[in-house]
């Protein structure tokens, strides 16, 4: 953390608590006012906090391009620099584009999963900060594309359409022209009749070539085409003229350009380009595609399967009418077990592994690591990338949150080499991986991580989930990242880069510290095995994990292994308060993130005693450890807390909920101790050993 001054009195440190607005603060004047005041230099008071990022005085880039320094692993010679975040009324952030001839951006901001909530926005990086973002559109069905065509307009994409229009007209609704329309969106129809409120992969990132040609994502309605294995007919959905799972192709008119459509004008036919690719949300053309032998890249969103470290995600190599496997192969021609008697007969006969309608992928990559963009990088301020190929994962798995280089040939395709081909893994016991599938060790293009292993640091970050990306005219490379609601600027950073963040992780002694409280309390653990057999094993294990459930174990031990796995995931659970948690809010859906587990929406209709288990969820956690809950008074936004030698240890917001153990502390007259706070409240100068203590006067009973 950027540390500058730190004075116990507190006068100083409110006068002293600097607020750049994303302009350079000038040291000097710290120094001086520190003198002035009488702090010691040398010390430190806590940096300022955004979007959960210690924002210290440091910057990334220059002039009024300056930003401040985010302290992101990164490359030596690269700094990421904070542009824009919830100060400044972003929700959930998921494209950025350059205007061309302009140091303007677009933004496609989803808002949630909401169909009503999505919005495009026009950045201003010079703008004061809270000032730098304004509404273009709104009311928006899932935006996601965003992309500058041959004619140079702006194009963007819904669930169901493409369009473009004029972002600084005076009414930039008025000058919006639909192009494309009634492609597969949230809700579909299967062609065996069946009905679908929610498709599983509803976006539709879109590439222009440079004849004006359209390549569309149409991913798949759901993770692996799975109804009640063995299947024994080949995935509808996946079938036909209409596919799913495929890229579709738009060819334009004589001319090159798409004409606007009007009310009555049919929609513009479309041909499958290729099949078998679950979810492509990250696609990217060589400058030179389509002359003959030019990369078109896509990176697979695979599907998911209870073990971290398979299947891989793919690079695929596009070629016209060629299958790329799924739901019947993943990893490297490995077969799916469910499509098992597909695969003897008919059209997909040995399809994974002798039939020449399959082509393998050109690369595997990390695991889960849920790859959302792929651009090739052109531009001045960074020599050493150009030409290289770029990839953002914005997966939240160990495998995930970084932005990874490949170097490509002079067509433009990432380079295999042979097994082993090595990886990294965030907060691991064994950080370092080979690509691996079924059959062992397999080839695989390296890469270079210009950001590494964007893991939650306690008083420095949060977690990162990169999603959209672009280069802009002056080289430099922006980033729309949605976990935290920030835009980043990457620029140019001299000297070495900065000693990698230790992993800060719910600890193995905490975890069963708080497995201990539960199972010492009777009525917790008849709550922990409901929502097991209830939830965890009927909805929940299968998707992105096992939960820790392994055959032979008693039902105490999968009782443990769940609340294990629970507690040892970022933000999942914090004790005492389950409005603070993902649990709550991914199974309520409550947050920007999509509703958990998929069709989640309806199943307190559908099933009897469903919305009992998400109460059992929420009092598992709310008496998880014992004390009585109390919740922080109204007041500061943010109140201190402190170690027993009043060591200050954080700050947590007003409302926020803690669970005292001690409501008048023998050993700190005046406190009340409490036990750990959320661990994005501490911020690293304190130890669980000290305790928690804040004052009296600043807790009120929970209502």
């Amino acid at each position: 953390m950027e540390q500058v001054y730190r004075e116990s009195g507190e006068a100083a440190v409110n006068y002293l608590t600097f607020r750049r607005e994303g302009r350079r603060l000038c040291l000097l004047a710290a120094v001086v006012a520190g003198a002035l005041l009488g702090v010691v230099p040398g010390a430190s008071f806590e940096a300022v906090k955004k979007s959960g990022y210690a924002i210290g005085t440091d910057t990334c880039g220059s002039g009024d391009l300056a930003f401040p320094r985010l302290q992101i692993d990164m490359k030596a010679g690269f700094c990421a620099g904070l542009v824009a975040s919830e100060e400044d009324r972003l929700r959930f952030p998921r494209a950025i584009v350059q205007l061309p001839g302009r140091d303007l951006f677009v933004v496609a901001d989803m808002g949630g999963w909401s169909r009503t909530d999505g919005r495009l926005l026009l950045l201003d990086p010079h703008a004061p900060q809270g000032q730098r973002l304004k509404e273009l559109l709104t009311g928006i069905e899932y935006p996601f594309g965003l992309v500058i065509a041959p004619d140079r307009k702006l194009y963007a994409s819904t669930a169901e359409t493409i369009f473009r229009f004029d972002p600084l007209a005076d009414n930039p609704r008025g000058t919006v022209e639909t192009i494309i329309r009634h492609m597969p969106g949230r809700r579909i129809a299967l062609p065996d009749g069946t009905g679908i409120d929610e498709s599983a992969h509803p976006l539709k990132p879109f590439a222009f070539d440079r004849n004006g040609r359209l390549f569309v994502n149409i991913g798949s309605h759901d993770d692996d085409c799975v109804r009640a294995a063995p299947m024994t007919k080949p995935c509808a959905a996946a079938e036909g003229a209409s596919a799913m799972a495929s890229i579709w192709l738009y060819t334009p008119p004589a001319g090159g350009v798409f004409p606007a459509l009007r009310s009555n004008d049919p929609d513009p036919p479309h041909t499958v380009y290729a099949r078998g690719l679950r979810n492509s949300m990250a696609l990217v053309l060589h400058p030179n595609f389509p002359d003959a032998g030019y990369a078109f890249l896509q990176a697979e969103n695979s599907r998911d399967l209870p073990d971290i470290f398979k299947p891989n995600e793919e690079i695929n190599a596009i070629e016209q009418g060629r299958h790329y496997g799924w739901p019947y192969c993943y990893d490297v021609s490995t077969p799916s077990p469910e499509f098992r008697s597909v695969l003897q007969s008919g059209p997909y006969k040995s399809l994974c592994t002798a039939n020449a309608l399959y082509k393998p992928p050109l690369s595997l990559m990390p695991p889960h690591g849920a790859p959302l963009a792929m651009l090739y990088y052109h531009g001045t301020k960074f020599p050493e990338l150009d030409g290289k190929l770029l990839v953002g994962l914005h997966g939240y798995r160990p495998t995930g949150s970084r932005v990874l280089i490949y170097d490509v040939d002079e067509r433009g395709f990432p380079k295999p080499v042979r097994a082993p081909v090595h990886y990294h893994v965030s907060c691991a016991a064994d950080p370092t991986r080979s690509f691996q599938t079924d059959a062992g060790e397999v080839a695989a293009a390296p890469f270079e991580e210009l950001i590494s292993g964007w893991h939650r640091v306690n008083g420095a970050r949060p977690q990162g989930a990169p999603v959209g990306m672009t280069v802009a005219e002056d080289g430099a490379i922006w980033l729309v990242e949605d976990k935290n609601k920030t835009v980043i600027r990457i620029d140019r950073a001299a000297g070495d880069a900065p000693a990698q963040l230790p992993c800060d992780t719910r600890s193995p002694a905490m975890i069963e510290q708080l497995a201990a409280f539960v199972a010492r309390d009777s009525q917790n653990s008849a709550r922990l095995a409901t929502l097991r057999k209830g939830l965890v094993e009927k909805h929940c294990v299968g998707c992105h994990s096992d939960f820790g459930l392994k055959p032979g174990q008693s039902e105490a031990e999968k009782d443990g292994a769940v609340l294990r796995f629970m507690l040892s995931q970022d933000s999942w659970i914090y004790p005492g308060d389950p409005d603070a948690g993902k649990l709550r809010t991914r199974l309520r859906g409550l947050g920007a993130e999509k509703l958990m587990p998929p069709g989640g929406e309806n199943l307190p209709k559908t099933e009897p005693g469903y919305t009992r288990l998400l109460d059992t969820a929420d009092l598992l956690v709310a008496k998880m450890v014992p004390g009585t809950r109390m919740r922080i008074k109204p007041g500061p936004p943010q109140r201190k807390f402190f170690g027993r030698t009043s060591r200050e240890c954080g700050e947590i917001p007003a409302a926020k909920v803690v669970v005292v153990t001690q409501r008048s502390a023998v050993d700190k007259p005046g406190f009340s101790r409490f036990f750990r706070p959320a661990d994005p409240y501490l911020n690293g100068e304190c130890t669980d050993d000290d305790g928690y203590y804040i004052r009296q006067e600043f807790l009120v009973p929970v209502q």
